[in-house]
């Protein structure tokens, strides 16, 4: 069983009150959480890591937790997720974290229908990365297509990861490029 041993936890909060616009009747929120931890199959080749999926599930639960407890769970409507390989590390480490971040954070938001859209890239420390973001029960709600950019100063080091989750409330300032609407979602909407 491989060990993503947690070097420390990252939070960021943002609150927008307008975007050049009319000041907003509530501020639209993002927030993320990044977990650094030791990249167990760093420095070499190894054929079989989709197991190592199960060994995540408990950070992406933690993490999906500590997002709705700072963002408060009324109104949480947009997420996504990615990942940071350190340069010891190869692409396909960041994607074990499809599962174990996109489950978690559908399970604890009450199950939502949209995917989680992911990004992910190898990097070295201070690297930045654009976690995708869209509505959690329609993929084609064009009001929460967005992007929130995250990095850790001092990581991801060579033979470490940098798994991060993103909730959003609310759509974008002054969203006004039309598609599906948010009130318009039904229940087959998920992929639509």
């Amino acid at each position: 069983m491989p060990e993503f041993k947690l070097r420390k936890t990252v939070f960021l909060l943002e609150e927008v009150s307008h975007d050049f616009g009319p000041r907003l009747t509530a501020p639209r929120r993002r927030a993320a959480c990044l977990a650094v931890v030791a990249n167990p199959f760093a420095g070499g080749w190894h054929a079989h890591i989709q197991p190592a999926m199960e060994d995540l599930k408990p950070l992406g639960l933690m993490m999906s937790v500590r997002l709705v407890e700072l963002l408060g769970r009324d109104g949480i409507d947009g997420y996504g997720k990615g990942a940071i390989v350190g340069e010891a590390g190869e692409l396909e480490h960041g994607a074990l974290w499809h599962v174990p971040g996109g489950y978690a954070m559908r399970e604890v938001l009450g199950g939502t229908r949209a995917i989680v859209p992911s990004s992910k890239k190898v990097a070295g420390p201070g690297a930045t990365l654009d976690i995708p973001l869209h509505h959690v029960d329609a993929a084609y709600v064009r009001s929460h297509f967005d992007a929130f950019e995250v990095r850790v100063a001092d990581a991801p080091r060579a033979g470490e990861i940098v798994f991060a989750l993103a909730m959003s409330v609310g759509p974008r300032p002054h969203a006004r490029m039309g598609g599906l609407a948010a009130a318009d979602i039904k229940a087959f909407d998920g992929q639509r």
